[in-house]
């Protein structure tokens, strides 16, 4: 597509964008267009003829020039336990992503994509079955939230991105996001609201702590030790665990933020007496916190999730350690709202 994507833009930029299109086809734009148009744009508008106070002869001319990024619902699952929202959405090349809409005493939270499939092949999750085909915009990922709030009409305060892809595998365009979403004069949703999780790429992450953020890094570790990580994670046979966790060390240092640790329990894979015992020496005295997930059942996968009594004993051993430990609370079981398996349905379907 030859046209300008206007639904990653700040309003600064939107402003030099309209100048240049005003040059460019002769229009006179007044600069307080600019506004209007950001305005639209974060209501969730899908066609410039939304924009009912911006006459028709700006509309047409942005038309022949640009296009909104807007994903579009093709799918929409609601659990009838509590309320959350699994989406299928469509983008502009007829790729899809999903999207979680949950919520939570302390606000709405989505939990959004940021690639389409993924690359990084870790066995036990749905994403990744298919590989990567391509990288989201900023705009689709800012996208992605506008969407929510549009459907539901209720304001999303917190963002998981730990949807479809990895996020630090798709650097630039995620810091890109980071800027967009955290615009006063746009969804306005502050750093420490939000939370980016990477399955370990260690110069990413040493990376991103440079930035200085204060955005929460979540890092899916689920093994204590190298040979069972990279077991379940290939990633761990490019940076191998003893790197991954001096990383997260430097990230701590260099934000003063703390880490949480993802733990996928898998029954008689890491979820013995022994990997917490390993898990607890490894992050013994380390700012984080571990968060304990019930494997998610994937019908491409032969896993099966932990018993209750194993996670129990599992987060024992960790709290016994001074080892802050939570058990993920399962939103949406009865519509599977893990992401991944809605995205391969679809893909069956159309195959």
């Amino acid at each position: 597509m030859n046209k300008t994507d206007v639904s990653g833009f700040s309003k600064d930029e939107l402003l030099q964008y309209l100048a240049s299109l005003s040059e460019k086809t002769g229009l006179k734009i007044e600069k307080f267009r600019a506004g209007q148009i950001y305005s639209w744009l974060v209501k969730g508008v899908s066609d410039f003829d939304e924009m009912t106070n911006v006459p028709s002869r700006i509309r047409e001319a942005l038309k022949e020039d640009a296009y909104i990024a807007l994903p579009k619902v093709k799918a929409k699952l609601v659990s009838k336990i509590d309320g959350t929202i699994k989406y299928l959405f469509e983008l502009y090349d007829g790729e899809c992503i999903e999207s979680v809409f949950m919520r939570y005493e302390h606000g709405n939270t989505v939990c959004i994509s940021t690639q389409v499939g993924c690359r990084m092949g870790c066995t036990f999750c749905a994403s990744t079955l298919g590989g990567l085909v391509r990288n989201l915009t900023p705009s689709e990922m800012l996208g992605q939230v506008i969407a929510v709030e549009k459907d539901t009409g209720e304001r999303v305060s917190n963002i998981v991105m730990m949807g479809i892809g990895e996020p630090l595998d798709n650097y630039d365009n995620t810091l890109r996001f980071l800027k967009l979403v955290n615009d006063p004069e746009g969804l306005n949703i502050g750093q420490r609201h939000i939370s980016l999780s990477t399955c370990g790429l260690c110069d990413k992450i040493r990376k991103l702590a440079d930035e200085n953020l204060q955005i929460t890094l979540s890092v899916s570790l689920h093994a204590p030790s190298q040979d069972l990580r990279a077991h379940l994670m290939p990633v761990a046979r490019k940076f191998d665990i003893d790197e991954l966790i001096s990383s997260c060390r430097y990230y701590i240092e260099k934000t003063g933020r703390r880490i949480s640790f993802e733990y996928s329990m898998i029954h008689g894979e890491n979820d013995t007496p022994e990997c917490a015992a390993a898990l607890r020496d490894i992050l013994k005295g380390m700012l984080c916190h571990v968060n304990l997930i019930p494997l998610n059942d994937v019908r491409e996968r032969s896993y099966v999730k932990s018993s209750k009594e194993a996670i129990e004993k599992f987060s024992s051993v960790l709290e016994k350690a001074h080892i802050t430990v939570t058990v993920r609370r399962r939103l949406g079981s009865d519509i599977n709202a893990s992401c991944g398996q809605l995205r391969r349905d679809s893909i069956k379907e159309e195959a």
